[in-house]
């Protein structure tokens, strides 16, 4: 484990620790973005307390968050999303996470999502696989969509392909791609409009547990708006779904 990858652990320890104290409180506070989202107090002091953190021990380093946006310069940025899931955050809802991940010169090369009301954190880096609950995570070898089960975001129409998948639901946010990671389902297609801080630490850990990572139009990317997550063998049908679609 290098020492970057032991601090996002950290990290995301102490980020837990705040959003857990308040999760389903009664007077927990819930904002609306001017984006129409919702921030809530939590949201707002895990970011706090990651960049406190960073700027003790990563001072060089740059940081992009979801609430406080860009700090710093430099070949080496971390990127932040305090609480993946903030509307099921503020209603109670146990899925949500934190994610963290490292960009070195424009490549993610590292990525944790803490997801404690759910008791489960995934994480990996560049070369040293993807990792949940301390068990190394392979995607699925299902070939065929009638035969697998695949996540797609309720915010747009559902592509014929939903039709003709065993399976198919709306996990969302960044649960659906760790799923793909895990193996448990074989494909998630993201909203439109989703930001790079939704999607850097997930990126990595797809693409370490051997699955294939793109935006709508098949790039290799993580500021595209768009997200495809697939164990590999299945991604030119999730495209093909994508651009029926548009």
């Amino acid at each position: 484990m290098s020492p970057d990858l032991e601090l996002a652990l950290r990290l995301a320890d102490a980020a837990d620790a705040i959003s857990l104290a308040r999760f389903r409180s009664r007077d927990l506070v819930v904002e609306t973005k001017p984006d129409r989202t919702p921030v809530t107090e939590a949201d707002t002091e895990v970011e706090h307390e990651l960049r406190a953190m960073l700027g003790t021990e990563r001072r060089r380093d740059a940081i992009l968050g979801e609430e406080q946006g860009a700090s710093g310069k430099g070949r080496r940025r971390w990127i932040l999303d305090p609480i993946d899931g903030t509307r099921n955050y503020s209603r109670g809802i146990p899925v949500w996470a934190t994610l963290i991940a490292l960009e070195e010169e424009g490549r993610v090369v590292l990525g944790v999502v803490s997801a404690p009301a759910l008791h489960r954190r995934w994480w990996a880096e560049r070369g040293g696989g993807a990792h949940a609950g301390g068990d190394q995570v392979h995607v699925s070898a299902v070939r065929r969509p009638e035969e697998a089960v695949l996540s797609f975001a309720l915010e747009q129409p559902l592509p014929g392909l939903a039709a003709r998948a065993w399976h198919a639901r709306a996990y969302g946010d960044f649960w659906s791609h760790m799923l793909v990671a895990e193996g448990a389902i074989d494909g998630a297609i993201d909203a439109i409009g989703v930001s790079v801080w939704d999607l850097a630490a997930v990126q990595v850990i797809v693409e370490e547990a051997g699955g294939r990572f793109t935006d709508f139009a098949g790039e290799h990317r993580i500021d595209g708006g768009s997200a495809i997550s697939s164990n590999g063998l299945l991604h030119d049908a999730l495209l093909a779904a994508v651009t029926e679609r548009v």
